[in-house]
């Protein structure tokens, strides 16, 4: 066994690799050293955490490892980059039921403490277990809406907000009462119905958020999932515990808190369900034309428009990740700055289904990170732009945030390529987005439609390029 020196040495240098890893996290030319640090923090946690402090029972833990270990690598090596969001989101359950677990060995295991300290460690248990219920539910709920097992639009009960109350006090109240009784030996009934209580709060909550709102659930969740580690590493009296689920819940927190002002929402209505929430009359709102009424184009003719330009702006969304079309479109770029063409990338903070969706497929093309843009970066250079593309997006690009007050989406900021000369939308047809809201842009003057797989249309405007 270690010395308690050497563990308490490797638990600080783990944890500054954290903090390196989300320091290189927050640029895209440094994430993959971001990522290296992170794997190495948490490699040396491991390593020190088994041989360190774990005394016992190692015939459970190796294989448990081993088995788990194997099913990540596989998963990783197995998922597309369109199911990384609903990946993300289960792995995150995962998080949450191995904090109820621990919570439950914790109070069914026999303790010396008494006092004011039996009354902090039950106090511990308890929030843990309620954070990682919540984090459990709400994650499974988030993963069948990402991966469109159920549907993505909010299920808006009547009084939900009361319920919701209702669950909250219920939560309060059974903690007082199990603290009141395990001091006794007993309280593990009050346990048990606050977890029932916090896996129904946990579904309830994320399935009436809107489809729109799904990356900010996904960094909701991540943060969820870093304090249910932190009430875990309270639990287990392990400080490197804390310090990571600390980090993970405080960029999480802080990341829906960004997400949340780009899209103008407030964080608390869109965890309550009140994005993406309207009746059904709202949601339909503002009825932007008939399919008869849109310009469409052929391959052929957004290839000459786009060798006739001078500025380009591409708009991936979705759509894009789904039909695995970014090496082509890298390509595309690539051909047009060859003539001479100034070619940008145009990301909206919420594009895709979690947070830098788009930024990680950009970065797997080997698109340049200098000609990838935010959104505040480039809306104010629309007018001057000659064509923009919108490969795949919907809700990210929909007039109707601005010019309809009662849509589901009205005040978020979006991309605005209307006030270009002309944009050109790749989709397959007419279908609103995972909001569910009709987008006005595909009827404008200046809007050509190309219809088809987004993978088929670019490789045929490739084909097409300097003809």
């Amino acid at each position: 066994m270690m010395i308690t020196g050497v563990i308490t040495a490797s638990y600080i240098g783990a944890s500054a690799l954290f903090i390196l890893a989300l320091g290189g996290l927050s640029h895209q030319e440094s994430a993959r050293r971001g990522n290296l640090y992170g794997m190495l923090g948490m490699g040396l946690a491991l390593v020190v955490t088994i041989f360190g402090i774990v005394t016992n029972n190692y015939f459970f833990l190796l294989p448990g490892m081993i088995a788990g270990g194997a099913i990540g690598w596989y998963l990783a090596k197995k998922v597309e980059m369109t199911q990384m969001p609903e990946l993300v989101a289960i792995l995150h359950s995962l998080v949450g039921l191995a904090a109820v677990f621990v919570g439950y060995a914790n109070a069914l295991g026999h303790s010396d403490l008494s006092g004011i300290e039996k009354t902090i460690h039950d106090i511990e248990t308890y929030v843990g277990i309620l954070i990682g219920a919540v984090t459990f539910t709400g994650s499974v709920a988030a993963y069948l809406k990402l991966s469109a097992r159920i549907s993505g639009k909010p299920l808006q009960l009547p009084g939900r907000h009361l319920f919701n109350a209702s669950l909250g006090v219920a939560a309060v109240v059974f903690g007082v009462l199990f603290v009141e009784q395990s001091a006794a030996g007993g309280g593990l009934f009050w346990l048990v119905l606050m977890t029932v209580v916090a896996l129904v709060f946990g579904v309830h909550m994320v399935i009436a958020i809107g489809g729109a709102d799904m990356p900010v659930v996904v960094s909701m969740l991540n943060s969820y999932s870093g304090w249910a580690a932190a009430a875990m590493g309270f639990m287990l009296g392990n400080d490197l515990l804390i310090v990571v689920g600390a980090l993970v819940g405080s960029s999480g927190a802080i990341l829906s808190y960004i997400m949340c002002k780009a899209m103008n929402r407030r964080f608390v209505s869109v965890i309550l369900g009140g994005f993406g929430g309207g009746s059904s009359k709202s949601a339909g709102a503002g009825p932007a034309g008939e399919a008869g009424n849109v310009n469409p184009i052929e391959a052929e003719g957004v290839a000459h428009l786009l060798e006739s330009a001078r500025e380009v702006m591409i708009l991936p969304g979705y759509g894009m990740a789904v039909a695995q079309a970014q090496h082509t479109v890298f390509e595309i770029s690539n051909k047009l700055r060859e003539m001479g063409v100034n070619v940008r990338f145009g990301i909206h903070p919420v594009a895709g289904r979690m947070p830098g969706h788009m930024n990680v497929l950009l970065a797997e093309a080997r698109v340049p990170y200098d000609i990838v843009y935010e959104m505040d970066e480039i809306n104010k250079d629309f007018p001057n732009v000659d064509v923009s593309v919108v490969i795949g997006a919907n809700d990210i690009v929909n007039p109707a945030a601005q010019e309809v007050p009662d849509s589901p989406i009205a005040g978020m900021p979006v991309l605005e390529p209307w006030n270009g000369k002309t944009t050109i939308v790749l989709k397959r047809g007419m279908a609103t987005g995972y909001a569910g809201v009709d987008n006005p842009l595909f009827y404008k003057d200046n809007t050509r439609m190309l219809f088809g797989d987004a993978k088929e249309s670019v490789d045929a405007v490739l084909k097409f390029l300097g003809r």
